[in-house]
């Protein structure tokens, strides 16, 4: 997860792409739909979930919350992570949810120091690869990989991050072979301390007039462990075509994410401080991306990090909220249906509907 990444993760099945499904759908009022959402896995605090589907199974890697006794919020050091689990079902509306347990540990990183926040796993030829952030031991957030040879893991973590890495919340997305990873985050997400891919005595961030600070997003290299190239910001324009500013309430924060409908790249991310899940379509991996609209309003929590993969012939949106616990860094794995306009544009989903 991402800096102090707090919120709501949804599960939301998006009725497929099929035209039946779309002409069945009601027309959009323009009002966040009352979609119910249910706790996924009410058994542990979880947060931040990527899903994907693997061995026909969906598998979903979570970064997992607990009391550490760390009290102080600045740039969400109560977030103070330690290990990762891996959830697998065959049924994410009602099914049976399995922990398959810890399979990754601060402990066996030997160059992280704490904080391992919103990971991601993409899966090539025998391997399965797990990117994940951490504080090094100068605590300057690094992205990390890991290797396992199933989906549910154990994973091993490559002795050093990734050359040229930088920020939090990497998540990969496969094109037509290609793997593109996305990252960045602000404020305790370190994404403002970097120009250009070059650290800065001071991180500064924009205005708010100025143009907001974008993600980043760089193509992987054929072995997965390293960037095949610069990173590249990932530019989100209004539908004037002119950049979002930084003091647009739609503007990135952190959370990026990647899906494919139709053709169009759909990038998806949370705005942090002003609590909501945001999108905007593109033609290709790279950008740019004009801002589209909401995904999901405000959760019970700080902000809104998510996923959305298809399985089964729906699309399925999973995110979290802080509802169970009352407090923002013990959040809790939701899931929920999500639609489709026939214009391509996604529904917006009121975040405080209560579990059926």
């Amino acid at each position: 997860m991402k800096i102090a990444t707090i919120c709501t993760t949804v599960l939301c099945l998006l009725l497929g792409g099929a035209a039946s499904s779309i002409s069945a759908q009601e027309k959009d009022s323009g009002e966040p739909l009352q979609t119910p959402a249910r706790y996924l896995f009410p058994d542990d605090y979880m947060a931040d979930p990527s899903a994907h589907v693997f061995e026909g199974k969906l598998y979903i890697y979570p970064s997992h919350d607990w009391e550490s006794g760390v009290t102080n919020p600045d740039d969400g050091d109560y977030y103070n992570m330690r290990d990762y689990h891996v959830l697998s079902t065959e049924n994410p509306e009602s099914g049976k949810v399995t922990d398959h347990g810890v399979v990754l540990s601060l402990e066996e990183v030997p160059w992280a120091g704490r904080q391992l926040w919103a990971c991601d796993v993409a899966h090539k030829g025998d391997t399965y690869y797990l990117y994940f952030p951490a504080k090094d031991l100068n605590d300057i957030f690094r992205i990390g990989v890991a290797t396992s040879d199933k989906p549910y893991g154990p994973f091993t973590p490559q002795p050093d991050p990734m050359r040229g890495s930088y920020s939090i919340d990497p998540a990969v997305f496969e094109d037509e072979g290609a793997f593109y990873i996305y990252f960045g985050g602000l404020q305790g997400g370190q994404l403002q301390r970097y120009r250009d891919n070059k650290a800065q005595e001071c991180g500064i961030i924009p205005g708010k007039t100025e143009e907001a600070l974008p993600p980043r997003v760089a193509r992987l290299s054929d072995d997965m462990l390293e960037l095949a190239e610069e990173p590249q910001p990932v530019m989100i324009l209004d539908k004037e075509g002119n950049p979002l500013k930084s003091g647009d309430p739609h503007r990135f924060f952190e959370a990026a994410w990647m899906h494919k409908y139709k053709g169009k790249y759909y990038f998806s991310y949370s705005t942090g401080t002003t609590h909501l899940l945001c999108y905007a379509i593109g033609d290709n991996p790279y950008g740019p991306f004009t801002y589209a609209g909401e995904i999901l309003t405000p959760v019970v929590g700080w902000t809104t990090h998510h996923s959305i993969c298809p399985y089964k012939g729906k699309w399925y949106l999973f995110f979290h909220d802080s509802a169970p616990s009352g407090k923002s860094y013990l959040r809790s794995l939701k899931v929920c249906e999500l639609e489709y306009n026939p214009d391509g544009t996604l529904r917006t989903i009121s975040g405080t509907v209560k579990e059926p």
